[in-house]
């Protein structure tokens, strides 16, 4: 079983806080002979519909001497998460993680909109203190 991110908890109040039901911790994944492990599953039901929405959350801190390797890093791996659950899980939607100074610092940037764009990511904002979701953002390719 893999270690928990420094801000697993955090995440994980904040989407219940949003109204968000945690499914599995972690969201299992497995590939081949590859076993794999999303940080968070959760599910949302919609009063007006009967099926609700199915996320995968992927919890990043950023805390390297390199914001560049951690943005590689981070990356790669919701690459990989997100090869196999279009296989294996297509109806949810997996999205990264990271606090509001993290995305302010970092995603906010040139190289980091253009990664964004290039590989449609969709991005978790939390503030950590409040444990609060700040922001989601869903690629689209409208730009919004």
């Amino acid at each position: 079983m893999p270690v928990k991110d420094r801000y697993h908890e955090n995440v994980k109040n904040a989407l219940i806080k949003d109204g968000w039901t945690i499914t599995d911790d972690p969201f299992d994944l497995k590939w081949g002979k590859r076993d794999m492990y999303v940080d968070l599953g959760a599910e949302n039901l919609i009063a007006a519909e009967k099926e609700g929405q199915w996320i995968a959350v992927e919890i990043k801190t950023f805390r390297s001497v390199s914001d560049m390797t951690d943005l590689e890093h981070a990356l790669g791996q919701y690459l990989a998460y997100r090869s196999v659950m279009t296989r294996t899980n297509p109806e949810r939607v997996l999205y990264l993680a990271v606090r509001d100074e993290v995305y302010a610092d970092i995603f906010d940037e040139p190289i980091a909109k253009l990664l964004i764009e290039d590989y449609k990511v969709h991005i978790l904002v939390f503030q950590l203190e409040q444990e609060v979701i700040f922001r989601w953002i869903p690629w689209s390719s409208t730009g919004n």
